[in-house]
């Protein structure tokens, strides 16, 4: 009987686990974890629309929240709205010992617990500097593009931040600007494709890992148009000019998944950025169906008043929630007018739930309603600032970044034979200069000088003599403040440096910019070097022609004397922490240099604003007319062309382009070119690839990158690069905003810049 009763137990349990399964497989079980979605949603019906509004409401730190918060009237307001579940993120809210302290605010004594976003303007470092932008865009290397960001995010992350105001992805075209330095420069294609690989850096493939943070495309649009080069200042471009240059680098974020966009301080047609429905509701939230959120630039809604668009708080925080600007960066208009405008009736509550769902989504992607305090550890962020790894590759970044503009006489790479080094100029011993501007919480003074990156190079029995020559700028400089420049008629220093410059074997000059001359705010009216300079300069030739002038700046600089005089010239931007070291690598060989012009160099302010994918014209400057007749596309003072060309740079060794070719098929063209190092280093090349549709039913520029490889050569090596170009190439931004390409005849042009090219003209059928 026994056995039969087991027999029945089996039987029986077999029939439960069946019909358990079966169940499991037919309808799910009820306490499956929700989905983030499903969490919004649920947390969304809880919050009051105080509690909703306070998410869209962002402040900037104005105490240390390690400690007691000042007596006055804003830290004590902003205090008792983000104990009140008021304010929905932060900016400048810094240390992971700070973030810590200010979170617990929130979620301690909110009444829904939800945790603030942290936002800062990590640029191009947070402690460890990389190189600026501009700089980083001259390497033409996306890898290390990546990596800049990765180390960036690495180290905010691990000082409590979540977000980064960046990358700037404003196609810049005039050297006056001053925020040029944060841009990729002038290049649609190149601004896409860089502006991509910082976000991939920035935000890795997962938002709630530890060592990444919410990367924010800006300014959304058409901010580096401002006119005259002056900053903040309206715009004037066409749908063309917007649909083909500017707008395409964010479509490439919004696809690339980027966390947040940032609206613009400029106008288009009128319209505020920030108030500008196209853009932000139409375009960005539903026909690039991005469903991030976006933020406003600071204090933007209420300037809408200033412009005079907005009559008052009332009527900008209607048109710019109504716009889709979800996030109101310190201007406190959402917070103090939205609740009365969706209780009288002239905004919907919707609009407000589709913001605050955005900024939720974030939050939670990040994963700070699982643990509000996670990015807040003091251990990692004594490890990871300023750690070996992190300033290895800030050199590593740096020396990709260099260009080469002249090398008569194979001057660089220094040789062993060289063995009394003069360096000269205040900027070769300034170790603040190189961090640059937008330098996040970078100490002062705490980069590499040439000059100390120069001695760490040298041989025993090479030696190196160091004079300043000349001062550039005097009194307070930093983020805040105009500089002051020196007085161009102190040639105090100018003895001793002519003296060692009189007995070295080589001369190694710091020309350029300090930091703050590029930047936010910073436009100007000239491009030549300030102060002294150039004066200090003529002396030193004329005692040695040997000179290398190493070339610091955050911008494009018209140095004609320069580019004439100088054996040797190195653009080395502002190029972070280690940038002394990586400037000595190039120098002396251990790197050869690689970095190609991102944007045009003129030759006179005049040029501006400069650009290489320029139209023909009706009369154009390859017109076949005498030289001497007037009525052409001209200056009758300069040429046309610009110092230095869009993808220009030399290498130690040399390059040879030969058989291009282009094979044609029905919406297609395969472009192949072989390239042969025929110098004495091994090196790098960027092979550059153009096209121009030469008629189309709207004017095409004469020449548009749309793609471009970097190779390593061996000495003597040749290789084959190959390029598929589609109607993703070909193709353009028509009036009624569809993409498309036309049949016809296309230019193809491959080579080492925009203007030294091969180039075929074949035919293509997109019918």
């Amino acid at each position: 009987m026994k056995k039969i009763r087991d027999k029945r137990f089996v039987a029986f349990a077999l029939l439960i686990f069946l019909a358990m399964a079966f169940q499991s497989v037919k309808s799910p079980k009820k306490n499956n974890a929700m989905t983030n979605d499903e969490k919004i949603e649920a947390l969304l019906a809880k919050m009051t629309l105080a509690e909703k509004i306070g998410q869209l409401n962002m402040y900037s730190g104005s105490w240390e929240f390690t400690g007691p918060v000042p007596p006055d009237q804003g830290s004590q307001q902003k205090l008792d709205d983000i104990k009140s579940g008021r304010v929905g993120g932060m900016l400048n809210v810094l240390t992971a010992e700070g973030t810590k302290e200010a979170q617990k605010l929130a979620v301690e004594n909110s009444r829904l617990k939800i945790p603030l976003i942290f936002g800062y303007d990590v640029v191009h470092g947070y402690k460890t500097m990389m190189p600026i932008p501009l700089a980083q865009a001259a390497s033409w290397n996306l890898e290390m593009a990546r990596l800049g960001s990765e180390v960036a995010a690495r180290e905010a992350a691990a000082a409590g931040l979540h977000w980064t105001f960046a990358p700037m992805i404003d196609v810049s075209r005039d050297a006056r600007w001053g925020r040029i330095m944060e841009s990729a420069g002038e290049d649609t294609y190149l601004t896409s494709v860089m502006g991509k690989a910082w976000i991939e850096g920035f935000q890795g493939k997962d938002l709630s890992s530890e060592k990444t943070i919410a990367a924010c495309a800006k300014h959304f649009a058409g901010y580096g148009y401002a006119e005259a080069g002056r900053d903040y200042n309206t715009i004037e471009v066409t749908e063309n000019t917007l649909l083909n240059v500017i707008l395409p680098p964010f479509k490439v974020a919004s696809e690339a998944g980027v966390a947040t966009f940032m609206n613009a301080f400029n106008d288009i047609g009128g319209v505020p950025a920030t108030g500008s429905e196209f853009l932000q509701r139409q375009l960005l939230k539903k026909e690039w169906n991005f469903e991030g959120f976006v933020v406003s630039d600071w204090g933007s809604i209420g300037e809408m008043i200033t412009h005079g668009y907005a009559p008052d708080s009332l009527t900008a925080a209607t048109y710019a929630i109504k716009a889709g600007s979800d996030m109101d960066m310190e201007s406190h208009i959402y917070l103090n007018n939205l609740e009365k405008l969706v209780k009288n009736g002239k905004v919907s509550e919707k609009l407000i739930d589709d913001a605050v769902r955005r900024i939720l989504k974030l939050k939670f992607d990040l994963g700070l309603f699982d643990d509000p305090y996670r990015y807040s550890n003091l251990e990692r962020e004594k490890k990871e600032l300023l750690s070996e790894k992190n300033l290895q590759a800030a050199r590593e970044v740096a020396q990709g970044t260099m260009v080469l503009l002249k090398n008569e006489n194979s001057l660089l790479p220094i040789q062993k034979s060289v063995k009394n080094i003069a360096v000269i100029g205040n900027l070769a011993g300034h170790k603040d200069v190189p961090l640059g501007s937008w330098r996040a919480q970078a100490n002062p003074n705490s980069a590499v000088s040439l000059v100390e990156g120069i001695k760490a190079a040298v041989s025993a029995d090479q030696k190196v003599e160091y004079a300043e020559g000349y001062q550039l700028t005097t009194g307070t400089r930093d983020f805040l403040h105009e500089l002051t420049f020196t007085d161009p008629n102190d040639r105090s220093g100018f003895e001793n440096a002519i003296k060692i410059a009189k007995n070295a074997d080589l001369v190694i000059m710091a020309l350029g910019e300090d930091c703050y001359q590029s930047g936010e705010g910073r436009s100007q009216t000239s491009l030549e070097l300030k102060g002294n300079q150039l004066e200090l300069l003529d002396e030193i030739l004329k005692v040695n022609k040997n000179v290398v002038a190493v070339l610091m700046t955050g911008r494009p600089v018209a140095i004609p004397t320069v580019a004439q005089k100088v054996p040797a010239i190195l653009q080395t931007w502002f190029a972070g922490s280690q940038a002394g070291h990586a400037t000595a690598d190039v120098l002396f060989g251990k790197y050869n240099p690689s970095g190609k012009l991102p944007v045009s160099f003129p030759r006179h302010v005049g040029q501006v604003p400069l650009y290489y994918a320029q139209k023909n014209t009706g009369r154009p400057v390859t017109n076949t007319w005498d030289a001497g007749l007037v009525f052409w596309s001209h200056y009758t003072d300069m040429p046309n062309t610009p110092q230095w060309c869009f993808g220009f740079g030399l290498s130690y060794t040399t390059f040879d382009y030969k058989n291009l070719s282009v094979k044609t098929s029905p919406k297609k063209a395969s472009v192949s070119v072989e390239i042969t190092n025929t110098g004495k280093y091994k090196g790098k090349e960027t092979v550059q690839l153009y096209i121009r549709d030469t008629h189309a039913t709207v004017i095409q520029p004469i020449k548009r990158l749309v793609a471009f490889e970097q190779i390593s050569l061996e000495i003597g090596e040749t290789k084959t690069v190959k390029f598929e170009l589609t109607e993703k190439e070909l193709g353009f931004y028509h009036p009624d905003r569809r993409f498309y390409a036309e049949s016809g005849s296309f230019e193809i042009m491959v080579g080492t810049n925009s203007e030294q090219l091969l180039k075929k003209t074949v035919e293509i059928d997109f019918d």
